[in-house]
């Protein structure tokens, strides 16, 4: 079955018994929270979002992927089947993998799962709400799918700051070109730009033909049916690969309410600038007159708009009682011509609620950051790419990371020497750009500030796995010692994910207090391919034991200098072992494809 769940109520018999004995091999349990599990088989697929067939990556034949329905502090264990020809790793965007960054699916902790082999994934949704979504973290591969949402609820106990929706809909917008993945890597290691999009996706589907010039015939469009008088939930993640866009519903007002875990205050917005990777919930209420049917708009921004008009993406919005299809032109989108600082102020709105709790009863603004000793400062510079050893590359603080064949978090497990340095700089230097594996030096339970600046030309968007971080300002110029006046140290929203304009800088805040290795990077697929990231290198040097993180999984998986520790696995659909590759036991996958093939769950 595609993405079945269980609680505790709902587990019934000796296959699940069978099933959770199985998974207790990978990683220890939590017995008191229940466990949430599915079984998840990621392929390719033929599809046409655009109205020229492509191959796209799907999870168990679904593009988009389905979307998590938990709550927080549940356990969540995804068996991962490899069906792509390639190398994969899922990661879960926002999602705190508290002292667990064996689960975090990124090269720096992770080894790939190669081709036709299973890896199963454990984590702790601890003390975290709302909105985010997982990914392919490999090789530009989200420029062909695999996401899909992660929704987090409040426990019944805790309350959450607006009445309970009517409905819950969740909207992937993003970027999409024609080309397959591959084909972009290829024109990126060949030192070109990936060019303009050929469209913008909604739910995977191409835009509604709203002008028949621009727009195909016959290309499927979304269609999001509701009620007049209700209010709807929006869920609205920018799952693209490097263009903002910015998102409205016609004559509808959006009443934003939380961003990434984080409940903001609550403010209505005509439309809103969503950047690459990030996540937004807004509740709407229809209560237009449903004359005709309503347009959704995802438009791409900080472009030539005349030249990239086709990069819209476009879905309708669909009233019970509607009189007619949407016609007419779409909405219009910001002009800002004459005020360039129009999505920086929409961005500095963006605000905790302070007044209300999250996951956990006490309300989250009792945390005062603001009066908190910064105990570290990282100035981060990304500039234009470069030419590195006869390759186009994009760098931080002229550092342009080069992954090694050993995750960074194997290497240290095992004492291997030589992996990696912990010698990022913390201020951009007057040197030539280089390749390293560079890592950040991060101080446990210190808290350190953190300083974007794009000295590029486009739009950066970057996150931090692991955490949330506190944003305290943004403007426009260089930053300095003196931007720390400008700084909000009260209600600066929580989130994992911020942009960065050209020509300005954003600061954010965060308490290391999660064990690991953490990847920070740009979310523009482009950029970070090349090389736009580093890792922070969280550690207790006071505790050699796991008291402070979880233990290496017994699946773990090896690669690189390991490499000699692996089993072999059968592939799945193969009777020969290819890869040596380690998976816990033969248990966990009978289990899972026993109660995958006998649907006795709703």
């Amino acid at each position: 079955m595609v993405g079945w769940r269980l609680s505790r109520v709902a587990a019934a018999g000796l296959l699940v018994l069978a099933l959770v004995w199985a998974t207790a091999l990978v990683v220890p349990s939590y017995a008191a929270d229940p466990f949430a599990y599915y079984d998840w088989d990621v392929s390719y697929i033929t599809a046409s979002p655009l109205g020229v067939p492509q191959k796209v990556i799907a999870i168990s034949k679904q593009f988009p992927g389905p979307v998590m329905n938990v709550t927080t502090n549940w356990n969540v264990v995804v068996n991962v089947l490899n069906s792509l020809d390639e190398p994969l790793l899922l990661t879960w965007d926002g999602i705190q993998q508290r002292k667990n960054s064996w689960q975090d699916g990124v090269l720096g902790t992770n080894c790939p799962i190669p081709p036709g082999w299973n890896w199963t994934y454990q984590f702790q949704v601890k003390d975290q709400i709302g909105s985010f979504f997982y990914f392919p973290s490999l090789g530009l591969q989200r420029a062909a799918g695999g996401y899909g949402g992660i929704t987090v609820n409040n426990r019944a106990v805790i309350a959450v700051p607006f009445g309970t929706p009517d409905g819950d809909i969740t909207l992937f917008i993003g970027d999409w070109y024609i080309k397959n993945h591959t084909d972009l890597r290829k024109a990126l290691d060949a030192g070109k730009d990936l060019g303009m999009p050929d469209g913008v996706l909604m739910n995977g589907k191409g835009p509604y033909r709203y002008n028949t010039t621009l727009v195909p015939d016959g290309i499927d469009y979304e269609t999001i049916d509701v009620e007049p008088g209700k209010t709807y939930r929006f869920r609205i993640h920018n799952v693209g690969i490097s263009t903002s866009l910015n998102f409205r519903i016609q004559n509808h007002n959006m009443l934003l309410v939380e961003t990434e875990g984080t409940y903001t205050v609550q403010q209505n917005y005509t439309n809103l600038d969503i950047h690459v990777g990030q996540s937004y919930s807004f509740l709407v209420t229809m209560d237009q007159n449903a004359s005709s049917d309503y347009y959704i708009v995802a438009s791409a921004r900080f472009v030539n708009e005349s030249l990239w008009t086709r990069v819209t993406g476009v879905a309708i919005l669909h009233y019970s009682n509607s009189k007619g299809k949407a016609s007419g032109p779409l909405p219009d989108p910001p002009n800002d011509f004459y005020d360039k600082t129009f999505s920086m102020n929409q961005a500095r709105s963006i605000r905790t609620n302070v007044s209300s709790g999250a996951a956990r009863p006490n309300p989250q603004g009792s945390f005062r950051y603001g009066s908190i000793n910064v105990t570290q400062v990282y100035v981060l510079r990304n500039m234009p790419p470069v030419v590195i050893n006869g390759k186009r590359r994009t760098t931080l603080n002229g550092i342009s990371y080069s992954p090694p064949n050993t995750p960074l978090r194997l290497a240290d497990q095992y004492n291997l020497e030589g992996v990696y340095t912990l010698d990022f700089p913390t201020r951009p230097l007057n040197r030539p750009p280089r390749l390293a594996t560079s890592v950040i030096n991060g101080t446990y339970k210190g808290f350190m500030e953190i300083i974007f600046q794009n000295n590029d030309t486009t739009v950066q968007t970057y996150h931090m796995d692991g955490y949330a971080f506190f944003v305290v300002g943004m403007d426009y110029g260089e930053w300095t010692e003196n931007s720390r006046g400008t700084y909000n140290k009260w209600d600066g929203v929580s989130r994992c994910t911020i942009q960065v304009f050209p020509g300005a800088w954003t600061a954010v805040l965060v308490s290391l207090d999660s064990v690991g290795f953490w990847n920070v990077r740009v979310e523009n697929l482009d950029t970070w391919y090349l090389g736009q990231e580093v890792y922070v290198r969280v550690v207790n040097p006071e505790d050699s034991s796991d008291k402070t993180e979880l233990p290496m999984p017994d699946n773990v998986l090896y690669c690189g200098l390991l490499k000699d520790k692996q089993k072999a696995q059968i592939p799945h659909g193969s009777r020969t072992s290819s890869s040596p590759i380690s998976y816990v036991g033969g248990m966990l996958l009978t289990s899972m494809m026993l109660l995958a093939s006998i649907a006795i769950f709703p």
